[in-house]
């Protein structure tokens, strides 16, 4: 039976959706006030930043893939309007019922579908716009996962992988402090729950680096792949064009 990562174990490739599927099951009811802590408020800059890259237009069409509660495809109906969709998707039905519970509170309604990455339901060339923001280091098989985006998409439509991603060197050491010292400790403070949020932090170093995923994205089928990294290094955008 083949092996992959969880964190920093070695488990088998059927039992890591179980165990990524557990994790995500335990930090959705706090995941949003624990993202707010984390990150000290940056990943609201970093998720701006990916609407704007994003540049969408009314009437297209946007697949949000481990959407979570729900932060991209917000913004991303805001902007397409009536004539266009955003179809909001997570492979973890907890994290997908409380996007979906506070899109209804903004008075949103979105399709909304548990699906995975790797065997996307859609047909072939549906969307100008795949997202999946702080979600692809979860997947087992990046490299499914990422030729899947590229055939739901339309020719000349756009990925944009938001990630956690290799930090600048002078910064290594107080990452690893915090990553390893204070995120567990927090996550038991807050949410009762300190193994998820170690996890979390071993999922980031065991994801690939800024180059390395750009290489994946290519080996994926997009024909140009740019990345701008963000607060150095921590954060990485990837963008991906289907020729």
């Amino acid at each position: 039976m083949s092996s992959t990562h969880f964190g920093f174990e070695s488990v088998d490739e059927q039992d890591k959706a179980r165990r990524v599927r557990g994790v995500f099951d335990s930090v959705a009811p706090k995941y949003d006030v624990m993202n707010d802590l984390m990150s000290m408020g940056l990943h609201r800059v970093w998720k701006a930043y990916t609407v704007m890259v994003a540049d969408v237009r009314e009437g297209q069409c946007v697949l949000d893939i481990a959407g979570g509660t729900g932060d991209l495809a917000l913004a991303f109906a805001s902007k397409v309007g009536n004539t266009g969709c955003v179809v909001h998707t997570d492979i973890n039905e907890a994290m997908l019922r409380e996007g979906r519970n506070r899109m209804l509170d903004a008075g949103k309604v979105l399709p909304t579908t548990v699906c995975d990455a790797e065997h996307l339901p859609f047909g072939d060339a549906r969307f100008d716009l795949v997202t999946v923001a702080f979600g692809l280091r979860n997947m087992t098989h990046k490299d499914e996962a990422l030729k899947e985006m590229n055939r739901v998409l339309k020719p000349g439509g756009k990925l944009l992988v938001l990630e956690f991603s290799k930090i600048a060197k002078p910064l290594e050491k107080a990452y690893d402090w915090y990553s390893f010292k204070v995120l567990p400790r927090l996550g038991k403070l807050v949410a009762n729950d300190d193994s998820s949020y170690r996890y979390l932090a071993e999922s980031i170093r065991m994801h690939p680096g800024q180059e390395e995923l750009k290489a994946l994205m290519h080996k994926g089928g997009f024909g140009h792949v740019d990345y701008h990294n963000l607060t150095g290094g921590v954060v990485a955008l990837h963008v991906g064009i289907k020729c």
